[in-house]
């Protein structure tokens, strides 16, 4: 079966014109032209989607049917035109707990102001790859490396670690700072998909934490703030997702949070370097 957008399109306007000859003048094309494309149309589909009446046309029983879908193809056509046309006008950034903290509206701000003909727009979305493996972004921010010779990336900042626990906690509420190894003493919630912290973070210390994964950030706010665990994460969750119930303390010897930029290697988006040399210079102007 096969049938073109044309056909649709010319079947589409006749119906809601109600006559070929009003189709034909709307389209810009001959009466003929209309005749046979709709012709072609009702060849794919089996049998008449139109019939002529004295003062035009009217929908058949099966043309009833046919309409509403015809709409619908043409309504996801006509969105997927829009996208080609648009998407050389858009740089999508895809993040998954938090985009750059503190300097992400400066980024937009400034960026907007020296590039008003490409749009930098932020997507969240949580995995590995924030979005980029999935094809919802151009670029990505991520936490961890990406493990994937499939991608480049690029560290444009140095993040310090905060520790994240709930404001009641009998024993921390008072506390201005923490160490690793007293957060190795606690139950530690975790997401291994995307988070910043594991095992690891505590081979040097006496005590290894239990862990208690979640599926993002919000699952993990929710968690800490009714006390079932603390968790360690980047400066910018604190500044993305302030929750009541949740205090952020800074971690003294805690491991800084290398952050990157991270894009398809066969294709390289357009303005990167832009974008890596603006992201640098806002972590540089803070460290």
């Amino acid at each position: 079966m096969d049938w073109t957008l044309r056909e649709l399109r010319y079947f589409v306007t006749a119906a809601e014109a109600g006559s070929f000859t009003d189709a034909a003048a709307e389209l810009f094309v001959s009466q003929a032209a209309v005749s046979r494309t709709i012709a072609n149309l009702e060849n794919a589909v089996g049998d008449r989607v139109l019939r002529r009446v004295p003062r035009g046309c009217e929908l058949t029983s099966v043309g009833r049917l046919v309409l509403p879908h015809a709409r619908r193809v043409l309504a996801e056509a006509s969105g997927f035109t829009e996208f080609l046309r648009t998407r050389h006008g858009v740089l999508r950034l895809g993040y998954a707990w938090a985009a750059l903290g503190t300097h992400s509206t400066r980024l937009q701000r400034d960026w907007s102001r020296k590039h008003d003909d490409t749009e930098l727009t932020l997507v969240r979305h949580n995995s590995p790859t924030a979005g980029l493996a999935e094809g919802l972004c151009d670029v990505a921010i991520v936490r961890r490396p990406v493990d994937d010779k499939r991608f480049e990336s690029v560290i444009v900042g140095l993040e310090r670690r905060l520790v994240a626990f709930a404001a009641d906690d009998p024993q921390w509420a008072r506390r201005r700072r923490m160490r690793m190894a007293e957060i190795g003493e606690r139950t530690v919630i975790i997401d291994p998909r995307v988070g910043t912290t594991n095992t690891h973070h505590w081979d040097d210390t006496d005590h290894s934490p239990q862990f208690i994964e979640s599926s993002d950030v919000d699952n993990w706010l929710d968690a800490i703030a009714a006390g079932r665990g603390v968790g360690t994460t980047s400066e910018a969750t604190a500044h993305h997702h302030a929750r009541a119930g949740v205090t952020f303390r800074p971690i003294t010897d805690g491991p800084r949070i290398p952050v990157r930029l991270v894009w398809w290697n066969d294709h390289r988006p357009p303005l990167i370097d832009d974008l890596v040399s603006a992201a640098t210079e806002l972590y540089a102007s803070t460290s």
